[in-house]
C-alpha cells in the first residue's frame, strides 16, 4: 500500500509540473504579456545627430563638424626692462631689450566672416594677436571688445567663407550628457577630448577683474589643460555649449574638473560686442546670497531654494520696483532661480531699459513685481552715492581713485564718526572697512546686513588712506 501511495504522489507531482511549465511558456509567448526588455526612450537622445546609433556611441560626427571652427590663439606682450643702467644716459643702452612674453590659447569662429570668441584672460594686455586656423593659415586679429565680468572677448580676422560653429542652448544640457572639448592644450592644435557635464550653475568666485562678475559655469570632466582656454565645449550635434575658461588643479593640468562659460552667456556677450562694441547689460541693483537651511526654516519654505536679498541700492531698478532687503527671489520671467548664479544669469540676458518680472516671497506671501533695468553707468553712479548710518558712524563707498591707489578688493569708508561703538574703540574718520568677521565688505548696505541685527564679537579689518592698516574689535 505504501509503495502504491508513493507512486501515485509522484505521478500527481509530475502532471502538476508539466501544467506549470506549459502555462508559463504560453504566457511568455503571449502577445498580451507586459514583460519587455526594450530600453526606455531617453530625452537626451534628442541631442544626437539624426543618424545616431545608440548601440554604437561615436564622437566622430561632432569632432569633424567642429574641429575646423576652432583656432589657435598666440599673443605677444612686450616687456620693459626693469633695471635702468645709469650709464645709459651717456653711452646709450648697454643691454638688449628683453624677449617679449608669448601666450597661447584657443578661439571659436562663430561667423563665416571672421568673428571669433575667446577668453578675456587669453588676450588681456596683448600687443599682438595671431590666429592660426585648422588649415594652418595665419591671420593677425583685432580685439573687437571684451567683458571681464564673464571672461569673454571677441576677435576679428579679415577673411570670409570660414567654417564656424553654431551656438546651441546650454540651458538644455543635462547632467551626465556627453560633451567634447575642442582646443589647443599645450599648443597641440586641433585636440579633441570627451567627457560629460558634471554640474551646472557653478559659482566659484574665480572672476576678479570685472566690477560685477557673473559666474554660472558648466562643470565637465572632459580633459582641459593650459591652452584650451577660449576653445569650444560642444554637444554631440556639434553645437557650441560653452567656452572652457578655467581648471581647478594644484598642478595646472587636468584632474577631471574643468569649467566653461555657458553658451547662454557667451552668445549674448558676443552679439553685444559685435553690434555695439561693448556689452550692454541691464542691472537690477541688489546684493544677494543663497538661501540657507536656517533661512528656509525661518521663512517657512518647502525647499532650500531661491536668492536672498541682502541689500537694495537706493534708486536702483530693484528699489523702484519695490524689492526690499529680506525678500527671497524665486523666479525671473517665469524661470526658476534656485541660486545666486541663476539670478545673475537671468538678469544678464536683458538689456538696460527692458523690464523683468520678479516673483518673490515676503513675510510668507508670494508677490510679483516688475523692474525696469538700469545701465551700468546709472547703477555705478547710484552705488557711489550710497550712504548708511550705524553704530554712530556714516558709511560711503570708497572713491575709485583711492581704491585703485591702495589696490583694495572693495571696502566702505567711514566719512563721519560720532558717539558710538566705533568711536569708543578709537576708529577715526577716513578709515576704510575691508572686512567684518572675515567677510569682505563691498558697499554700505553690507554693513547694515552684517551688523544691524547682530549680537556678539565684531572684528573690523581695514586701512587708512595713507596705507596704515588697522584692526578694531568690540562687542555688540
Amino acid at each position: 500500500m505504501k509503495i502504491k501511495n508513493i507512486g501515485l504522489n509522484f505521478l500527481i507531482a509530475l502532471i502538476a509540473a508539466i501544467i506549470v511549465v506549459s502555462a508559463f511558456t504560453i504566457l511568455g509567448n503571449s502577445p498580451q504579456s507586459n514583460v519587455t526588455n526594450s530600453p526606455p526612450d531617453r530625452n537626451w537622445q534628442a541631442n544626437m545627430p539624426d543618424d545616431y546609433d545608440p548601440g554604437n556611441l561615436d564622437f566622430a560626427y561632432a569632432a569633424e563638424l567642429t574641429v575646423h571652427g576652432v583656432v589657435h590663439v598666440k599673443t605677444i606682450r612686450e616687456r620693459e626692462r626693469d633695471i635702468r643702467d645709469p650709464f645709459e644716459f651717456f653711452f646709450g643702452p648697454r643691454e638688449e631689450d628683453p624677449e617679449p612674453d608669448e601666450g597661447i590659447g584657443s578661439g571659436v569662429i562663430i561667423t563665416d566672416d571672421g568673428y571669433i570668441v575667446t577668453n578675456h584672460h587669453v588676450i588681456d594686455g596683448a600687443d599682438e594677436i595671431e590666429v592660426t586656423l585648422h588649415d594652418q593659415r595665419i591671420f593677425n586679429a583685432e580685439v573687437q571688445g571684451a567683458d571681464p565680468n564673464t571672461d569673454i572677448a571677441v576677435l576679428k580676422i579679415d577673411e570670409t567663407d570660414l567654417p564656424y560653429i553654431s551656438f546651441g542652448d546650454s540651458d538644455d544640457l543635462e547632467i551626465g550628457e556627453w560633451v567634447l572639448a575642442v582646443g589647443n592644450p599645450f599648443g597641440l592644435t586641433s585636440s579633441v577630448t570627451a567627457g560629460i557635464i558634471s554640474a551646472k550653475e557653478r559659482a566659484l568666485g574665480a572672476l576678479r577683474e570685472g566690477d560685477m562678475p557673473i559666474e554660472s559655469f558648466l562643470q565637465t570632466d572632459a580633459a582641459v589643460n593650459v591652452g584650451n582656454s577660449g576653445g569650444a565645449l560642444v554637444n554631440l550635434r556639434g553645437e557650441l555649449m560653452g567656452v572652457p575658461t578655467l581648471i581647478i588643479s594644484p598642478t595646472r593640468t587636468h584632474i577631471g574638473t574643468a569649467f566653461a562659460v555657458p553658451s547662454s552667456i557667451v552668445q549674448i556677450v558676443a552679439e553685444n560686442i559685435i553690434e555695439y562694441g561693448e556689452v550692454r547689460r541691464g542691472i537690477l541693483g541688489v546684493s544677494i546670497s543663497g538661501v540657507t537651511p536656517e533661512l528656509a526654516d525661518e521663512e517657512g519654505l518647502d525647499e532650500i531654494t531661491g536668492v536672498y536679498i541682502e541689500g537694495v541700492v537706493n534708486g536702483s531698478a530693484a528699489d523702484q520696483a519695490g524689492i526690499q532687503r529680506g525678500d527671497i527671489v524665486l523666479e525671473v520671467n517665469g524661470n526658476t532661480v534656485a541660486s545666486t548664479s541663476e539670478l545673475q544669469r537671468e538678469i544678464a540676458r536683458h538689456q538696460p531699459g527692458e523690464s523683468v518680472e520678479i516673483t518673490l516671497i515676503r513675510d510668507g506671501r508670494e508677490r510679483d513685481l516688475t523692474a525696469e533695468l538700469l545701465t551700468m553707468e546709472e547703477q555705478r553712479k547710484l552705488v557711489m552715492e550710497q550712504e548708511e548710518t550705524l553704530l554712530g558712524a556714516t558709511f560711503k563707498m570708497v572713491p575709485e581713485e583711492l581704491q585703485e591707489k591702495l589696490n583694495l578688493p572693495g571696502g566702505v569708508q567711514v566719512t563721519e564718526i560720532g558717539p558710538g561703538e566705533l568711536q569708543a574703540v578709537g576708529m577715526g574718520e577716513g578709515f576704510i572697512i575691508v572686512a567684518i568677521n572675515n567677510q569682505l565688505v563691498g558697499e554700505p548696505a553690507h554693513i547694515i546686513y552684517l551688523l544691524e541685527d547682530y549680537s556678539g564679537n565684531v572684528v573690523m579689518e581695514g586701512v587708512y588712506p595713507d596705507g596704515t592698516a588697522s584692526t578694531y574689535a568690540f562687542t555688540l
